[in-house]
């Protein structure tokens, strides 16, 4: 049987280029994959102003129909939000959904982000609230040089979920800046932040010690997690 497809969607700051150490591992395991660069989120991009939450959600989805109903899913930091969009309206778009350090999104979540404001550049790294941690000096400049400011309509605007069967995906759950022992008990104690793993139904949690981004702290590895469920996805 052919190896399951894959689409990636990178958090905020990314496009596709963010899994360049990840993609040709699964591609050399035989699994066809897409790596996202979201509207608004290529350098060349003239008006990030224009993109939105629903545009970065038809575009996943899009994504999802081309790959066709055996695709995993991989939302990673902040694409969490727009892939539980995706699952909402169609939940059986997919075999599974992955969050690699992310989860699922609750009804209603917003960033507070000023309506004056159109984009969101990448910040100092001392003000960054998220993990640095197994990023060389050579990958911090890189990103830092390839970041693009993230569409603040995209973090504004609220995510809207209706459908409940989002949440009957099998998913699995890569944890990375926190044990997923730590997860679970914050879920299963309402953390808003994690609330809604607890609601899911079919979840595999895997340990991935790390920082934020292991798409290049630990891309063998995380390639190895994102094979392995694949694989049990078809």
């Amino acid at each position: 049987m052919a190896a399951a497809p894959l689409v990636l969607v990178p958090g905020y700051w990314l496009g596709g280029w963010a899994w360049e150490r990840v993609t040709p591992l699964l591609e050399a395991a035989g699994h066809p994959v897409t790596a996202l660069t979201l509207p608004g989120l290529d350098p060349g991009d003239p008006d990030r102003s224009r993109a939105t939450l629903e545009g970065h959600v038809a575009a996943v989805a899009e994504a999802v129909r081309a790959a066709g109903p055996t695709t995993v899913l991989v939302a990673h930091s902040g694409a969490g939000k727009v892939v539980t969009a995706v699952l909402d309206r169609d939940p059986a778009a997919v075999a599974r959904v992955v969050y690699v350090d992310s989860g699922p999104a609750a009804d209603g979540l917003a960033d507070a982000v000023p309506a004056d404001v159109t984009e969101l550049p990448l910040p100092p790294w001392v003000e960054l609230e998220a993990s640095l941690d197994g990023l060389s000096d050579a990958d911090l400049a890189t990103f830092r040089r390839r970041a693009v400011p993230h569409p603040a309509a995209v973090a504004r605007e609220p995510v809207r979920l209706t459908d409940p069967a989002r949440r009957t995906v099998p998913a699995t759950l890569v944890a990375c800046s926190f044990p997923a022992a730590t997860i679970l008990e914050l879920a299963a104690g309402g953390h808003p932040m994690f609330a809604e793993v607890a609601e899911l139904t079919d979840l595999t949690t895997v340990d991935l010690p790390t920082g934020h981004w292991p798409l290049w702290s630990r891309p063998a590895e995380l390639a190895a997690v994102l094979g392995r469920a694949a694989g049990g996805g078809h």
